[in-house]
């Protein structure tokens, strides 16, 4: 099972190898950082460009990983579509860094110039990281094939993958990687063999975990193989396969652009980044976001994510979503809801439209 698991994500992410699964998404991310910096031979650096749109958590993970290890997180600041402008990445042109971390889509939802990414990556001598929503990777460019030669690193949360939340959880994180990074990734890898019959059989091909005897030499301190987890996504994508994916990320991106587009009908809320995006989507409101969700919350509608704490400069400002999972009338219960909400407060400030932080393009 863990051999098919494998070959899923690798055939998922256009990458080489993966392993039989990581801890979560936000810890795989950590490890491919560090991956990163022991794979990468052109560089000796100990930087990597961690953009700000990626998720703010995992951001917060990376760094308590890796801080103590001597490895600096530099961020990137993002444009006003809400991505990493190419042209943006020359200021750091003349600077060594290990690793450049691309995320598709980014936590806003907007898709980053992946290929134009990569390839900045590779002429500086870095690798590319991408950090990846797997149903999104059945109807976009995987990895793989960003750029002229792919990305070295595929890595994200696996969670969407037939793993129903509960209480919170549960996440499983997966990470591949071109063929010459393999004995760099950590945790497990199955292989598939014959034994002296003939007969095919699987087996512990790689195991760089600390609790064995590399110890102190491990690639990894916190691999943890969520299996469990790991079986359910497998059982889904087998089930669902290729196209029926493909059909559920086209689901999603369809109940998103509805949902934004019933959404900004109503007076004060508008549409923050015009990005194309994959479903996830910024939208600004005229109250604070936290009493809007909250009051939402009242009516067993979640809302959205308050981007307030995390990006203060986009204002009163909420990221909504809407999965396969969603139907018509729970976008139009939403609406209804809202506009309700918001038409409480004739005197809340006009919604202005968003200005680029100072420094970004």
């Amino acid at each position: 099972m863990l051999y098919e698991y494998q070959t899923m994500i690798a055939s998922l992410t256009g990458m080489d190898a993966s392993n039989a699964s990581l801890y979560d998404g936000a810890s795989g991310l950590a490890e491919a950082v560090l991956m990163a910096v022991r794979a990468n031979r052109k560089s000796k650096s100990r930087r990597v460009l961690m953009p700000a749109t990626v998720h703010p958590i995992y951001r917060k993970v990376v760094q308590a990983i890796v801080r103590n290890q001597g490895i600096e997180l530099v961020e990137l600041d993002y444009s006003g579509s809400g991505n990493i402008e190419p042209e943006y990445l020359q200021r750091y042109a003349g600077e060594d860094y290990a690793a450049l971390v691309i995320p598709q889509p980014n936590f806003f939802g907007v898709l980053e110039e992946v290929d134009a990414l990569t390839d900045w990556a590779h002429a500086h001598n870095a690798l590319a990281i991408g950090l990846v929503n797997p149903t999104a990777m059945a109807v976009l460019t995987p990895p793989g094939q960003w750029g002229e030669t792919g990305a070295d690193i595929a890595v994200g949360e696996g969670q969407p993958l037939g793993a129903p939340l509960s209480s919170g959880g549960p996440y499983f994180g997966f990470i591949a990687c071109k063929q010459e990074h393999i004995r760099q990734m950590p945790g497990r890898i199955i292989g598939r063999t014959v034994d002296l019959d003939g007969k095919v059989g699987y087996t512990l091909t790689l195991q760089a975990r600390e609790q064995h005897i590399r110890r102190a030499k491990a690639t990894s301190n916190i691999c943890s193989n969520q299996g469990l987890m790991v079986t359910a996504a497998t059982i889904y994508m087998a089930l669902v396969g290729a196209e029926g994916l493909a059909r559920v990320a086209h689901a999603c991106h369809a109940n998103t652009r509805a949902l934004v587009e019933r959404l900004t009908q109503i007076d004060c809320v508008e549409q923050v980044f015009s990005s194309p995006y994959f479903h996830e989507v910024v939208l600004r409101i005229n109250q604070p976001a936290a009493e809007v969700l909250r009051a939402l919350a009242v009516q067993d509608i979640l809302g959205g994510y308050d981007l307030s704490a995390d990006y203060p400069e986009l204002g009163n400002a909420i990221l909504v979503c809407a999965t396969e999972m969603r139907s018509e009338a729970d976008i139009g219960r939403y609406a209804q809801h809202l506009e309700r909400i918001l038409s409480r407060r004739k005197d809340g400030p006009i919604c202005t439209k968003l200005r680029p932080k100072e420094g970004t393009i």
